[in-house]
């Protein structure tokens, strides 16, 4: 954790991944971001993975660093008090985040009658203000069609560019998501700073289709089908426009390589020992292997010739000789054995901090990955108690007495520190 954002003051009332990711990607910068819940928590609060116990590691790990308060907003009274938090007087405050529909109480209209100047962004499913999940964004834009080798359970690809033949295989996941979250943060400083410039807020609009199709175009995925009228066919283990697949060791062990840059796929030939046999099917096939492009038309012979040389060497051999020829490789393992055996998921990389989170224990938690060489590092902050930080922010920034927030207790609007 870094303080570069000290100073803004992000309210964020949310559930599922991207609108709390992009609040967690702030509060690790440094923000005070205040994350109002429902008394007993929202529709996110037990969600899945769990505990024995059955606490939420996903609610806890999404909602790092941040403050809680919770409140019974169904009721008027709690949502004129959430009101007068998010529109809250103050340089770097009146930034609102949420993926809650913007009418009633939270139409921007409403709120922007108190604080002109309020920024406030909208994560929403689509752009015709349809609900969306990762899930059904990820199959809508075809990515499930690109997995597999094209004949899920022994079925003809069908090459006329339809998909009745093939079956989609879902990714676990939710990139959209992620990117969502990213581009939140980044929408909320970009629109921040405009504000530092011309005093003006406004109503940010973000789509999570949006997104999705956004990286398809950037990607090429929307030129490639458009201009050449035919679908991206799936590829299995290999790389599309590139070379690059996994191999199995001796002991069973696998490992993925990749030449993409000509020093990658120099590495790869020289370690295999098959420079004479690549040389030869490059003159067989008329390619040159120079180009990523004619290195992926002969994957499937290059795939058959590195094989056998990481058949007959153990992981550890294969794994010595890759580093010293400066191949691109990553090891195959599950996250169980990252965690238990992999150093770069460790204390030992400053990424991550072994940390007490109240209700879950003793974890290990990372903090944000950028590293900026102008301020200290400091440990990743837990996610709060449910209602943790109640008391603190109504005397703080809504400065209200302590007869005032005791009122709200009695009367069910507030709550404190879940027990867990």
């Amino acid at each position: 954790m870094q303080n570069l954002l000290k100073g803004i003051r992000v309210i964020e009332g949310s559930a599922f991944i991207a609108a709390p990711s992009g609040g967690m990607t702030l509060a690790q910068l440094g923000a005070d971001v205040i994350r109002f819940d429902m008394i007993g928590g929202g529709i996110d609060y037990r969600r899945w993975p769990i505990t024995k116990s059955g606490k939420s590691l996903y609610w806890h790990s999404l909602n790092k660093g941040k403050r809680s308060i919770a409140v019974d907003f169904r009721k008027p009274e709690g949502q004129e008090l959430l009101t007068r938090l998010i529109t809250a007087p103050g340089n770097g405050s009146g930034i609102f985040l949420t993926n809650f529909p913007a009418k009633g109480w939270l139409a921007d209209e409403k709120l922007r009658a108190t604080r002109n100047d309020l920024i406030y962004l909208n994560l929403v499913g689509d752009r015709h203000g349809g609900s969306a999940l990762d899930y059904t964004v990820n199959s809508k834009v075809g990515i499930p069609y690109l997995a597999g080798d094209g004949n899920s359970a022994g079925e003809e690809q069908d090459r006329s560019g339809g998909n009745e033949s093939r079956i989609p295989i879902n990714s676990p996941f939710p990139a959209w998501d992620v990117i969502a979250g990213q581009q939140i943060a980044l929408g909320l400083l970009a629109a921040d700073r405009h504000r530092l410039l011309t005093g003006e807020g406004q109503f940010i609009k973000l789509a999570l289709a949006d997104v999705a199709l956004a990286t398809m175009g950037h990607l090429g995925y929307i030129a490639e089908a458009q201009l050449n009228q035919q679908p991206r066919q799936p590829v299995g283990n290999h790389i599309f426009g590139t070379f690059g697949h996994d191999f199995a060791c001796r002991d069973g062990k696998r490992v993925m390589i990749v030449g993409v840059s000509p020093n990658q796929w120099r590495a790869i030939v020289e370690v295999t020992g098959t420079t004479q046999q690549v040389g030869r099917l490059s003159d067989q096939l008329k390619l040159d292997f120079k180009k990523e492009g004619d290195r992926y038309q002969a994957r499937e012979q290059l795939k058959e010739l590195f094989q056998p040389w990481f058949a007959g060497l153990n992981f550890q051999s294969v794994t010595q000789a890759l580093e010293e020829a400066g191949v691109c490789w990553g090891p195959y393992q599950t996250i169980k054995e990252l965690v238990d055996s992999d150093p770069d998921c460790s204390a030992d990389n400053p990424l991550f901090s072994q940390i007490n989170q109240p209700g879950i224990g003793s974890v290990l938690v990372p903090s944000q990955p950028l590293n900026f060489s102008a301020l200290p590092v400091s440990e990743p902050q837990p996610a709060p108690l449910l209602g943790e930080h109640t008391d603190q922010i109504l005397a703080q920034v809504l400065e209200m007495d302590s007869m005032e927030i005791a009122k709200l207790h009695d009367s069910g609007i507030v709550a404190g520190a879940d027990p867990q």
